[in-house]
């Protein structure tokens, strides 16, 4: 088990390093940021002046060279138009941003594998066949306009529901959380929910064809036949078993959960990092979209090694096959 997870952490850090030289290259080969923080009636001297504190005059090479050093030092620049460490802009938008990925990931794993599983059971009545086109309706209509109309039907027509914002939050070792408070959590079910109905619809036909598949397999006929109740066979014996694939792709959901928030954090007007990287690559603030896009990868690639290490011990097959490679 050692070497596996030393043969994934190498494997992890060489992604980072990788993916460290492919942001920083894109992001700085695109625009010239000094347009937008100079007044346009600024003269030579004044243009050279704000160039040269950025460290725009030196080499790309220079700049990537100066950006990785001052990484491992966990610093990852100043913010052209905050001038304010981008890491900690970001770090303070992270909690609400967490907090809402979190709601939808749990949304979709207490709604999404009971109602795939059901539907693989009895894939013909009625309640089966409502459940599948559901999900068909999950996959289907935009994130956007569900927004929208859940504003306008359960804020604005109904009543029952804030449309917008966070609400109350409460401190929790220095961070700000909104789940602890009743109002916190009325203005989270809308936009959790919201980010939440594409992963459920994915979890349920990820269930549902697990379950469909597994219930013909003959460990599960035998353990019938021993009479083990039914309430066991699907608890102990199927639900393991089709969770190897759904485990997987939720670790890989949940990553998009963080990084794709932002048209619902724009909807909901959730005061996530998706606004906030939304207004830096309007004015091309560098650093923070670059520690941005770093977060994203390193939160990518840690999920990823959860993930491979879930795996292999829900399925021992993978890691014993690693260790031969």
């Amino acid at each position: 088990m050692s070497v596996f997870v030393i043969r994934r952490l190498l494997q992890s850090a060489l992604v980072v390093l990788v993916m460290s030289l492919l942001v920083f290259v894109g992001v700085n080969v695109v625009g010239d940021p000094v347009e937008m923080l100079v007044n346009p009636e600024a003269d030579q001297a004044e243009i050279a002046r704000v160039v040269q504190s950025f460290g725009l005059d030196r080499p790309l090479y220079e700049q990537y060279g100066l950006f990785l050093l001052n990484a491992f030092k966990g610093n990852l620049g100043l913010s052209f138009v905050y001038g304010e460490p981008a890491l900690k802009l970001i770090v303070q938008r992270i909690p609400a941003t967490l907090e809402l990925a979190l709601a939808a990931l749990l949304m979709a794993i207490m709604l999404g594998i009971p109602l795939g599983v059901f539907a693989g059971l009895r894939p013909d009545s009625k309640v089966s066949k409502t459940i599948m086109a559901g999900s068909i309706l999950g996959f289907s209509l935009p994130t956007f306009w569900v927004g929208i109309m859940m504003i306008m039907v359960f804020a604005v027509m109904l009543g029952w529901l804030p449309s917008t914002g966070r609400g109350a939050t409460v401190n929790v070792l220095g961070i700000d959380v909104s789940f602890l408070t009743w109002d916190g959590l009325a203005h989270l079910l809308m936009p959790a929910l919201n980010l939440a109905l594409f992963k459920i619809s994915l979890v349920i036909r990820l269930s549902r064809a697990g379950t469909r598949e597994t219930v013909l397999q003959d460990y599960i006929k035998f353990a019938r036949a021993k009479g083990i109740s039914n309430a066991r066979v699907v608890l102990v014996h199927l639900l393991k078993n089709i969770l190897i694939p759904v485990v997987t792709v939720i670790g890989l959901e949940f990553g998009g959960l963080i990084a794709f928030s932002v048209v619902t954090e724009t909807v909901f007007a959730w005061p996530g990092m998706g606004k906030l990287i939304i207004d830096s690559i309007h004015s091309l603030d560098r650093p923070v979209v670059v520690a941005y896009l770093m977060i994203i990868v390193l939160v990518f690639v840690i999920i990823n090694l959860v993930v491979d290490i879930l795996y292999s011990i829900l399925d021992p097959r993978v890691r014993l096959r690693d260790v031969k490679a």
